[in-house]
């Protein structure tokens, strides 16, 4: 239910109708050139640069957050302050209206992005401790799924609300997009609320004592030894970085690529994306029933090196119809990579290990590091060349790095079962 809850934030807010917004009214007299606390920069840019900013601090905070959660047996507290700071910034977007309020903007987006990135290293430490190692692969999977239809359930409802906004009252089509961010805060925070209360709270039974703060850092200390112990989670750390990279690079801005490279209209743009998720939900589907056949090593390099011809193709596409072929190819891989590179982390975890949100601030600091060199790459080579499908190119090269040190993971765990 929590993928279900916070899926909406990623379908809305980053990849359809809050960056075609952006791009809307983020536009001055010198067109997408706009001023940001006194830099000059095109508007595209300073939005990658912002999502890059926000992972980088989550990935200096989770480590510390993750060792006193474990340590003071709090992970559903700490999840609860960063979905309740995501799905405000969410809502606060409603005030976004125009240029003159672009730093309310940007600040909004960063801070959702905060809250919802760091809320999933708590989230994504509970799956081995309500599942069993061989429930692995179909729960993650079925938890993207669930979010997938989730979203676009109220990305649906977004679409009639803007479409039809004269008829639910509002007096522009902006503020019924803006009212849209409304929703997306209330749906986040509302069903979030049904995690909490099925979601066990203290499932070790730790009693801290001392002072949480010093006791957590040891607590980080003595997983980050285990991992140092451990060949093949840091190999795969190092694969998961690379590929992830291109992953979420990909998932964050498609839709610039869309307006800036093919100049798609916003319509067009939203139907696509909307067919990315529903073929992303029947991905993720198929990759558990994959991996538990082939097992999660061959499966993740399958889906990798389609994502390499993926990369490639979005430099040569030139019409419509060749973005909707290759956006249903990236819909059946998104789901299926993201599920099973969840799972396939939580497989290579120590079966006696008790501290699992220390385990996974490691894999969820790769994740957000991952994001900001991809994202800022990406800004980087477009505004250095000028164009995305450089950008776009140079993603390949990330995905054959992760699929070499992939290659490298040995784990009998990552087999077929």
């Amino acid at each position: 239910m929590y993928d279900w809850a916070n899926s909406v934030y990623s379908l809305v807010i980053t990849s359809a109708i809050f960056p075609i917004y952006y791009k809307a009214v983020a536009v001055t007299d010198n067109g997408d050139m706009v001023n940001f606390l006194g830099f000059t920069l095109e508007n595209s840019v300073l939005y990658t640069y912002a999502l890059s900013f926000s992972f980088l601090v989550v990935a200096a905070i989770l480590p510390l957050l993750s060792g006193v959660a474990d340590y003071a047996g709090k992970k559903k507290a700490f999840m609860k302050v960063f979905v309740v700071t995501g799905s405000a910034a969410c809502m606060g977007l409603f005030f976004f209206r125009d240029i003159n309020s672009l730093e309310w903007g940007i600040f909004c987006s960063i801070m959702a992005s905060i809250g919802y990135s760091g809320s999933l290293v708590f989230y994504d430490a509970f799956l081995p401790e309500i599942v069993t190692l061989d429930r692995y692969d179909a729960t993650s999977a079925r938890g993207y799924s669930m979010g997938y239809y989730g979203s676009v359930i109220l990305m649906v409802i977004c679409l009639l609300i803007i479409t039809y906004s004269a008829s639910f009252g509002f007096p522009t089509e902006g503020h019924a997009v803006r009212f849209t961010f409304l929703l997306v805060g209330l749906w986040w925070i509302g069903f979030s609320s049904i995690t909490f209360r099925f979601m066990p709270e203290n499932p070790y039974g730790r009693k801290p004592e001392g002072n949480i703060w010093t006791k957590g850092y040891a607590e980080l200390l003595k997983v980050w030894q285990s991992l140092k112990a451990s060949p093949d989670l840091k190999r795969y750390l190092l694969a998961f970085f690379f590929f992830n990279m291109g992953v979420q690079t990909v998932m964050y801005l498609a839709t610039l690529f869309g307006t800036d490279v093919l100049q798609l209209d916003s319509s067009k743009l939203i139907l696509t994306i909307l067919l990315i998720q529903l073929v992303a939900s029947v991905g993720a589907w198929l990759s558990a029933r994959f991996s538990a056949r082939y097992g999660n090593k061959t499966t993740l390099l399958l889906m990798i090196a389609i994502w390499i011809v993926v990369c490639v193709a979005a430099y040569f596409i030139a019409t419509e119809f060749q973005f909707y072929a290759l956006a249903f190819v990236v819909g059946m891989i998104m789901g299926g990579v993201q599920s099973l590179a969840r799972a396939t982390y939580t497989k290579l975890i120590p079966e006696n290990a008790i501290d699992h949100a220390s385990y996974f601030s490691f894999f969820d600091v790769t994740y957000n590091l991952s994001i900001v060199f991809g994202t800022f790459s990406y800004g980087l080579i477009n505004q250095i060349t000028g164009s995305m499908r450089n950008s776009a190119l140079a993603l390949a090269v990330f995905f054959v790095i992760g699929m070499i040190a992939l290659t490298q993971v040995k784990s009998t765990n990552l087999r077929k079962t």
